[in-house]
């Protein structure tokens, strides 16, 4: 299959799958698997921004606020809890990866952890049932989705978006509010990750040369 038609494809399933409360990356690596090529964890991760970025105008107001009424209390507040979560992130993240963490090239776990998703996602939404929730993010919240978005990087095939709003509902949040931070924490969080592993390729040529041959 022509280099470029992979891409194509890859690119797609990471289109489609980022906006919804499914593993992006689990897809990906399904998908990887299935048309045999072998592609590197930068590509796996810096294809994501491209998605992540897409995201930035359905949050624009709230954006917007972040950055022109930031002395206002309530943004300092919603501000400083977007930040904890992202620093918990990112702190945690450059520790798996000085440990040596590399996405699994087995689909099993993979499936595995896709299939205990869904599942989880059923229950608690079973669980919850028509309760509203709060729109006020909690401490509590912040330092969930901070724990949520390293957990689900260490086991591909849980999404990161649906395990962090599933924390999030689980503390109460109400269901906008939780898809709202968590996807507005998750831009900082992809977009630092691609610029790590790009400059982690710069440093080393990490994932140079990638083998797009059969597996």
């Amino acid at each position: 299959m022509p280099d470029w038609l992979i891409v194509l494809i890859l690119g797609i399933v990471e289109g489609i799958t980022e906006f919804l409360p499914v593993s992006s990356t689990g897809h990906l690596l399904l998908f990887e698997h299935w048309l045999r090529v072998e592609k590197s964890d930068l590509f796996n991760i810096v294809i994501q921004c491209g998605a992540v970025i897409a995201v930035i105008p359905l949050f624009s107001h709230r954006i917007r606020d972040l950055l022109t009424k930031w002395r206002e209390p309530r943004t300092r507040d919603y501000l400083a809890k977007l930040v904890t979560a992202f620093v918990i992130t990112a702190v945690l993240g450059l520790i798996v990866d000085k440990m040596g963490f590399k996405l699994p090239d087995n689909p099993i776990p993979i499936g595995i952890a896709m299939l205990v998703g869904g599942i989880l996602f059923l229950v608690i939404e079973r669980f919850l049932g028509d309760r509203k929730g709060s729109e006020e993010i909690t401490w509590a919240v912040a330092v969930a989705v901070g724990l949520g978005q390293i957990l689900a990087g260490v086991f591909p095939g849980s999404s990161r978006s649906g395990t962090t709003i599933l924390f999030s509902l689980l503390l109460g949040l109400s269901r906008p509010a939780a898809t709202e931070f968590s996807f507005l924490v998750g831009i900082p969080t992809m977009l630092a990750a691609g610029g790590w592993k790009i400059l982690k390729q710069l440093r080393h040529h990490e994932g140079a040369g990638e083998n797009w041959g059969m597996l």
